[in-house]
This record gives structure tokens, sequence and C-alpha cells, in this order.
């Protein structure tokens, strides 16, 4: 039950950190810049050495934060070019709408078929078609680069997720520290790793005016940021590994908050962000929030 309450607190962060990477991306950096700005913010973990003694990877869990480390950063890269040149409240719908498919996919590639019981399955299906609800509008104009952008950093955010899991399996199961510290501390190394690439480094360096205010939004969107990124790590070493699937198609909360958010500050704050909502389109996300709603007490009957 604990991972459940951890997912639905991370998803409400990861909403708040997804609304300030818009704003922020929308005004001047571009997306390697705001990458490897986010990568280096994983060495903050440092200051865990000076509390607890974190045991150096084994030759499994070494390959398995490499692979991670890169499919992590690459995923960002993914999201944050979407965000850039579409709407938020399209890109992060979709992006997690497809999600659940994929890591179902590699879950059973992993462990084999999993059997869920009747409300399990219930609850997942809830879950995923008011994910899709939600994600869908009418005059979407869905085009090759937005459907090759946002499929890209759904698998690979799909991908992170299950070697997240393989990570925390890998050191003592009952510590979340160990798994948390490496996998940002790989992150930060390979995005730092990427200065050697001409481009990337040119890119990074590049001399743009950037708002004071900017500066503030982008501080924020971090703060939440990393604790959407601690709540989840932390879900990802508690829950079953039968369970990955179920606990990846909760981030249709997410897109609950990020609807509600996003509506709020059109609304008031307009000059800040500004999305268009029709009345059918509230009246939709409104249906699958309901389904979300249903499917989350489906399955806090089912642990």
């Amino acid at each position: 039950m604990l991972w459940l309450i951890f997912s639905v607190i991370s998803y409400l962060f990861f909403a708040l950190a997804s609304l300030g990477d818009k704003i922020v991306l929308a005004r001047s950096p571009k997306p390697a810049t705001y990458v490897f700005y986010v990568g280096i913010f994983g060495f903050f973990v440092l200051g865990l050495l000076l509390f607890f003694e974190i045991p150096f990877p084994n030759e499994i869990a070494f390959w398995l934060l490499l692979i991670n480390g890169f499919t992590y950063i690459f995923s960002l890269y993914a999201l944050f070019s979407a965000l850039e040149k579409f709407e938020v409240s399209k890109v992060v719908p979709t992006v997690g709408a497809t999600q659940p498919i994929f890591v179902l996919f590699l879950t059973w590639l992993y462990k084999g078929p999993q059997t869920l019981g009747m409300t399990e399955f219930l609850a997942y299906a809830l879950l995923f078609l008011g994910s899709i609800i939600i994600s869908v509008e009418k005059d979407d104009q869905v085009t090759e680069e937005f459907i090759s952008l946002t499929f890209l950093a759904s698998f690979l955010f799909s991908l992170n997720f299950i070697f997240s899991k393989l990570i925390f399996m890998e050191f003592d199961s009952s510590s979340f520290i160990p798994g948390f510290f490496w996998m940002s501390i790989f992150s930060g190394v390979i995005v730092l790793s990427g200065l050697l690439i001409k481009s990337f480094r040119n890119n990074v360096f590049l001399k743009e005016k950037i708002e004071k205010k900017t500066g503030l939004i982008f501080l924020a969107a971090q703060g939440a940021g990393g604790v959407a990124n601690v709540t989840q790590n932390l879900a990802i070493q508690m829950v079953p590994v039968c369970y990955l699937a179920i606990m990846n198609s909760i981030k249709g909360v997410q897109y609950v908050f990020l609807f509600l958010i996003t509506l709020f500050v059109s609304l008031y704050f307009p000059k800040i962000l500004k999305e268009n909502f029709s009345k059918g389109a509230i009246i939709q996300k409104t249906i699958s929030i309901i389904m979300i709603v249903l499917g989350l007490v489906l399955l806090t009957l089912c642990i």
C-alpha cells in the first residue's frame, strides 16, 4: 500500500515539474542545455555520503546503472524536445498513456506473463483507458514529429522504469539509498561526458540572456522534479515486479494534476502560460478523471 501512496505523491510533483519545464523551455534554453542542467543536479546526492555508508555496485549492477543512465538522459532529451515544440497538456499525457503498454511488455520479457486477478485487471484497464482519453483531443494535429518524439520518450522512460527496479534488486532489497545514489551519480557522469561532443558542448555553453524569473522557475521545477524522483524510486523499490505495469498505469493521476494546474494557471496567470480548453475538452477530461479515480479505488482494494 505504501508504494501506491508514494506513486501518487510522485505524480503530483512530476506534474508541477512538467509545467515548469514547459515554461522554461518556451523562454530560452534548448533541450540539450536543459538535459545537462537536470543531469548534473544528480550530483547533489553526494551529500548522502556524510550520513550513509554506500556500497560500490557489483559488475551486474554497474552495467545496469550504465544502461539506466543512458536511457534516462535520452528519455529526458526526447521529452524536452517534445515540450519545446508542443503543448505540455498534450505531450505529457501522450508519453504516459503508452508507457503502461511498454512496461507490461518489458515486464513479460523479464518475468514471463503475469496473471492478474479480475479486480486488478479492471483497475489497470480503467487507469490505462482514463490516461488515453485524457490525452486525446478532437482538434489535435498529430504530426509524425509529435508521434516520434513522444513514443521515443515513452519507450525510453519505460526502459528506465524496468532498469531502476532491477538495480534496486541488485542492492540490498530493504535499502533504498544505495540504488538511488548510484543511479543519480551515473546519470550525472553520463551527461557530463556529453561535453566531449562539440555540438552538445556548444549548446550547453551558448550565451543566452535568461530572465531572473525564468531561473527561479527552473529551480522550482528541479525541486519538484527532485521530490518526484525520490518518491517514485521509493515506490519502484517497494512494488512487487508483477505490479510494475499497474504502478505505471497510475501515471494517469499525473495528467489529472497537470490538467487542473494548467487550467488554473491559464485562467489566472495567462502571461506565464496560456493553453486553450474547450467545453468539450473539459467534459472529456472530467470523464477520464472519474475513470482514473475509480481505477485507484479498485487498486486499493487489491493490495
